[in-house]
């Protein structure tokens, strides 16, 4: 006999004058301030001022939260967001009737963020002068723990669910349907987890990579490794993707792992 886990959380927590709070906010923000924190002190191991700190950390917030909304947009509805472009960066929906009612951002890609990230940082680097490699590695080496709550996120809200499953540890979402299904979210946060374990494992034993681009590497490889095959456990997210034998998710994780490998291979070999 099967156990699965029926899932049924409520998104939100309160809602506080007419404003909801959800889980899925709070750890979304929570994510990405944990890893403030942890890159804060590895920053000023490299001697980055005060100034320059507030100010990696306004590009870095920025780019993440741009570019995630304008993949989203982008890559998996671009008919619907080009014809209501105003709802791209307002928190709003149009209705039929002509009205908007509040929604909050209701879709963030992955991919999206990591590009605006790292233009976010190399206008960082540019206007400061620091070293783009240097940057890019540290904050690749705390970047994962982020990923880790945004995917406990999408389980609040149980939403980018997996395929059909008859496995012990299936959860049936009931906010979709009474069918138990691999707990995708789960998977991809806990290999994010791993590959944040292993980033400060290799950071503390092998500082002086950074600035060759290793951790950067290394970083996008892994999780774009693990975004790739575990997107074949998963339902599709948008109706096109049923006539492609990959999914976009898996079409756009390939060109960060050729990228990763080939920069975790540039930086052995200046080492050897």
């Amino acid at each position: 006999m099967n156990l699965f886990i029926h899932w049924n959380i409520d998104p939100e927590i309160v809602k506080i004058f007419g404003i909801s709070v959800r889980y899925y906010g709070i750890l979304f923000v929570g994510g990405i301030l944990l890893a403030l924190l942890m890159l804060e002190k590895m920053a000023k191991l490299q001697g980055f001022t005060s100034k320059e700190w507030d100010k990696l950390t306004l590009y870095g917030l920025l780019g993440i939260v741009l570019g995630a909304r304008l993949g989203h947009c982008l890559f998996y509805e671009p008919g619907y967001f080009l014809a209501h472009p105003v709802e791209i960066l307002l928190p709003i929906q149009h209705l039929p009737d002509g009205g908007y009612h509040f929604t909050g951002f209701q879709g963030l890609a992955s991919h999206g963020g990591a590009l605006g990230l790292i233009i976010a940082l190399a206008l960082f680097t540019y206007q400061t002068k620091r070293s783009l490699w240097v940057t890019l590695d540290l904050v690749a080496v705390v970047t994962p723990i982020s990923a880790f709550f945004i995917r406990m996120a999408n389980l609040m809200n149980s939403e980018i669910i997996g395929k059909p499953t008859d496995v012990p540890w299936a959860f049936v979402f009931e906010k979709v349907d009474m069918l138990p299904r691999h707990p995708s979210q789960l998977y991809e946060g806990l290999s994010y987890l791993f590959i944040f374990i292993v980033n400060m494992v290799l950071y503390r034993k092998f500082k002086n990579r950074v600035g060759t681009g290793f951790f950067f590497g290394l970083t996008i490889a892994l999780i774009f490794i693990a975004r790739f095959f575990i997107e074949f456990l998963k339902e599709r997210q948008v109706a096109f993707e049923e006539s492609m034998t990959m999914d976009m998710g898996q079409w756009l994780s390939i060109p960060f792992v050729l990228i990763g490998a080939y920069l975790v291979w540039r930086s052995l070999k200046m080492k050897k």
